[in-house]
């Protein structure tokens, strides 16, 4: 049974047992855009001890805000009492809520686009605040008085910009005016907020239409300086003739397909450190902005409390996105070390796009994925010949050599050089003699 089947499913229930229920928010915008909505939450009539009373299968939300959790068909559906938000006192939640009907409940929404309602019973929309006309119009607009709405939840600041850049929509003006005015108070939304709503708009349709959104509200300077400063930030024309780190850094993002979290903010950090860095003598510089940049990095997901394993990537990616300027001249074997890095594909990607949004010369990019292809995966990760239980057994002792010895050998199974246990010993006893001097090391 799909998703939208099973949510009729809820609304036929609640409408069987006396009470009015609909689709409601973004679900109903995506459905008249034509998009399959992901999930889809309902607005009704109904008290959560009421629709306790009418399922098997029901999770408190926020029993006190009308809000409750319905499972039905495998599928989970946010179940809302129609309801009013009293006063916000941290620019976040109501400090409580009055029921009321379905007009005053899409009167408390953010943008009329997400404030239609959807019978599925009948198959019609409903439309109290004109939300149908902004979508066709391709238009985001706070339902009712901008400055109100903003003030009442602080990142709808950063979800106007969002839906803005994935839609390819405008902001209204008066939205516009009171977004811009209300910047400072983003600083009162929690630092996990403000990352989750980047990593929405970063990994999103028009990433880049979002970028300029962000810089040109104010935002960016507030949420990323560190990427704010990028702005008119020169750049040798040789190699960048498209312009400024932050118009570079743009194109790169307007270039982006379906892209990771780890690859999106790769992307827009990848040159992070090239502000602090810049020097113009005999031409601009930029000398080990890579290196500083992967600090900076590092700090922003910190700062926007980014999961371990996204903040390792994003570094990763920032630290060596360099790298490829020398992949023609490396050795077999670190070539063949590079190739199998865990983040290896996403730094190929960025390459790609590093190189489409300045020079556009892709063949190092070509090289690399042309090697990649051709390599089968023990070539690249050969099995180990030795270990060291076996140094041991060849009379040498443990310690900090062990680790040179062992890499010697890979390197020369990557190179092509050993590949049987009997040369990889012979190797070892060639290259690394246990003379006194180096049994004194050892010991």
């Amino acid at each position: 049974m799909s998703l939208r089947t099973s949510a009729e499913r809820v609304v036929r229930r609640l409408r069987d047992a006396g009470f009015e229920a609909y689709f409601v928010g973004g679900c109903v915008r995506d459905m008249v855009l034509g998009i399959e909505p992901h999930d889809i939450d309902i607005a009704t009539s109904a008290l959560p001890h009421q629709v306790q009373n009418l399922f098997p299968r029901v999770l408190e939300l926020g029993t006190a805000f009308g809000v409750c959790a319905v499972r039905l068909e495998g599928d989970w559906f946010e179940v809302a009492a129609f309801r009013t938000d009293l006063s916000y006192a941290d620019g976040r939640r109501p400090e409580g809520v009055a029921f009321t009907d379905a007009r005053g409940d899409v009167q408390r929404r953010d943008f009329t686009i997400n404030g239609l309602l959807y019978d599925p019973v009948d198959d019609r929309i409903i439309d109290h605040i004109g939300g149908r006309d902004d979508i066709r119009d391709k238009i985001v607009r706070c339902i009712g008085e901008p400055a109100h709405r903003f003030d009442e939840d602080k990142l709808r600041l950063l979800r106007a910009v969002r839906f803005a850049a994935r839609l390819g929509y405008t902001i209204e003006p008066h939205t516009l005016a009171a977004l811009r005015a209300a910047v400072p108070g983003i600083s009162a939304v929690s630092a996990e907020r403000i990352g989750a709503e980047l990593l929405n708009i970063f990994t999103g349709a028009h990433a880049d239409h979002g970028l300029q959104l962000l810089e040109d509200t104010g935002l960016l300077a507030r949420v990323l300086p560190e990427v704010h400063a990028m702005v008119g930030v020169e750049q040798p024309p040789k190699f960048h003739p498209e312009g400024d780190v932050f118009t570079h850094t743009k194109l790169m993002l307007g270039l982006m397909d379906g892209p990771s979290p780890e690859l999106a903010l790769g992307v827009l950090l990848h040159d992070v450190g090239k502000p602090p860095t810049f020097e113009a003598a005999d031409r601009i510089r930029f000398n080990r902005h890579a290196r500083v940049g992967a600090e900076t990095a590092a700090d922003i997901c910190r700062r926007l409390r980014l999961p371990r394993s996204v903040a390792q990537a994003v570094t990763y990616l920032v630290e060596t996105h360099m790298r490829f300027m020398d992949i023609r001249k490396m050795r077999e074997s670190r070539l063949k070390r590079l190739l199998r890095e865990p983040y290896f594909q996403d730094a190929l990607e960025l390459h790609r796009l590093d190189c489409l949004a300045s020079h556009g010369d892709l063949g190092n990019w070509e090289f690399a994925r042309e090697r990649l292809e051709s390599l089968e995966p023990e070539q690249i990760h050969p099995p180990r010949l030795l270990t060291g239980h076996d140094l041991i057994e060849m009379g040498y002792r443990p310690g900090p050599r062990f680790g040179k010895i062992l890499s010697a050998v890979e390197d020369a199974q990557l190179e092509g050089a050993v590949s049987s246990r009997e040369q990889a010993v012979a190797l070892v006893r060639d290259r690394f003699p246990k003379t006194r001097r180096n049994a004194d090391r050892e010991g």
